[in-house]
């Protein structure tokens, strides 16, 4: 027995859903003008509430990487100074063992 896909759920779906707008229409208990200027409105009004959507998706998604970005190059500057701190810590502590060698070279030479 073969198992139906999720492309062909989704075709039987749309289907489904053709057939019942269809019959909504036939069966509505108001004009045909006045359906018509229904669905009109509603299709104007679902325009520009996918539009708002759209123009608040665009905003949302430029503010996030505007924050992303901010905090990304916070997060570098801070690296950098981390970085810098422990060179100079390094460099600290090399010149330190530098100078203990030569105090014990030049006590054993003595």
């Amino acid at each position: 027995m073969a198992e139906n896909s999720g492309g062909d759920k989704f075709l039987y779906f749309l289907a489904g859903a053709g057939i019942g707008a269809v019959l909504a229409l036939l069966f509505a208990p108001k004009s045909g003008r006045e359906t018509r200027e229904l669905l009109a409105k509603t299709a104007t009004d679902s325009k520009d509430f996918i539009a708002n959507k759209y123009t608040e998706g665009k905003q949302y998604v430029g503010d996030t990487r505007q924050k992303v970005t901010d905090d990304f190059n916070a997060f570098i500057d801070k690296s950098k100074e981390a970085v810098a701190r422990q060179k100079e810590q390094l460099a600290a502590a090399f010149e330190a063992g530098k100078a203990a060698y030569r105090d014990e070279k030049s006590a054993g030479s003595e």
